[in-house]
């Protein structure tokens, strides 16, 4: 089984392009989508019960706005409860508001198939990149990357991104360890799960994708500086 797990704050305009999206993708796959909606004030999860009636899904979440770390940690642990085989089992991570590329999705598996337990799509390995981002978040998100990699002599470039690709295993190994699959409830809970996921000696690499902004309805939900704070923050009071 392939979940589909995606964090939703407010993407009602974007639900229906994304169930096409995914359609064109998944179509034929034996996939269960999981929505982890994060107090969405907008309707999302009517839209979200509409659209995908007729399909393997659930729509998560109290109806407060905690941050994507919590809404991933909420779909995470739904998913280690539901899953039949975990040994086999995988979950594919990306953004509710159609940014993630989905061409890539297919070698993903693949490369999930040949033993890797964490598959990163990246924007930053030779082939990756943005398309219509601002200097500024592209700035940010070099900046932060550096940074932190450094701290934690990470090998990956690409860290914060959503779209990513686990096997069960991992998470219910990362689990295990720690009693926490993600503690920290915004955008660095990325990071965290990253360096839980080294911590453990996951089998993780890099693929190259294009983040398309362009398609995005609506703004991102990014706080810019408030997450770059939140990274410095990290920085200093992690004791992975």
């Amino acid at each position: 089984m392939i979940y589909i797990l995606l964090p939703v704050y407010n993407e009602a305009e974007n639900i229906p392009s994304l169930f096409a999206e995914l359609e064109d993708c998944f179509g034929k796959t034996d996939v269960y989508y999981v929505f982890s909606d994060d107090g969405s004030a907008d309707g999302s999860p009517d839209v979200i019960n509409k659209v995908f009636a007729g399909r393997s899904f659930t729509v998560l979440g109290d109806g407060t706005n905690h941050g994507p770390g919590y809404a991933f940690n909420t779909g995470f642990e739904w998913i280690l409860g539901h899953s039949i085989d975990p040994q086999n089992d995988k979950i594919i991570t990306m953004e509710a508001d159609c940014t993630s590329d989905l061409s890539i999705a297919d070698t993903m598996i693949k490369i999930s198939d040949i033993g890797f337990q964490l598959v990163l799509a990246s924007v930053y390995v030779q082939g990756g990149g943005f398309e219509k981002t601002s200097w500024m978040r592209k700035f940010l998100s070099f900046f932060a990357n550096m940074l932190l990699r450094q701290k934690f002599d990470i090998r990956v470039l690409t860290l914060s991104s959503f779209y990513r690709l686990y096997s069960v295993q991992l998470i219910k190994k990362v689990k295990d360890k720690y009693g926490t699959i993600i503690k920290e409830p915004g955008f660095i809970s990325m990071i965290e799960f990253l360096l839980k996921a080294i911590k453990v000696e996951a089998s993780i690499i890099e693929v190259p994708v294009k983040l398309l902004s362009d398609k995005r309805k609506g703004v991102s939900k990014m706080k810019k500086l408030k997450t770059l704070s939140s990274y410095l923050y990290f920085l200093v009071k992690t004791d992975l």
